[in-house]
């Protein structure tokens, strides 16, 4: 948490079998248990805001395609995913008309 971030305290009730699983995995990272679950927490929300905007992306790209006509063919893709594994350079696939 940057340093000028106010805390807020918050109440948690864990059940004891999770207070000790988080306490063990804690004491593993060399951290102390709240450490470890504000990075826990901070990491999680952090996923669900990736996850809600790689739907939105994915929901636009399929109103593009369904307005333009226009796709990328799936065995196009995985070559070019592979290659890419190997160059990060590697030319993207041409768009093709899918109707």
């Amino acid at each position: 948490m940057p340093a000028a971030e106010k805390a807020v305290p918050t109440s948690l009730k864990l059940p004891a079998s999770v207070k000790h699983d988080i306490d063990e995995a804690a004491r593993a990272a060399g951290v102390s248990p709240h450490a470890y679950m504000v990075d826990v927490l901070r990491k999680e929300a952090e996923r669900a805001r990736l996850r809600e905007q790689f739907q939105r992306d994915a929901l636009e790209a399929l109103d593009e395609m369904q307005a333009t006509g226009m796709g990328y063919d799936w065995d196009e893709v995985k070559d070019y995913l592979r290659a890419r594994a190997r160059d990060p350079q590697a030319p993207r696939p041409p768009l093709r008309p899918w109707r």
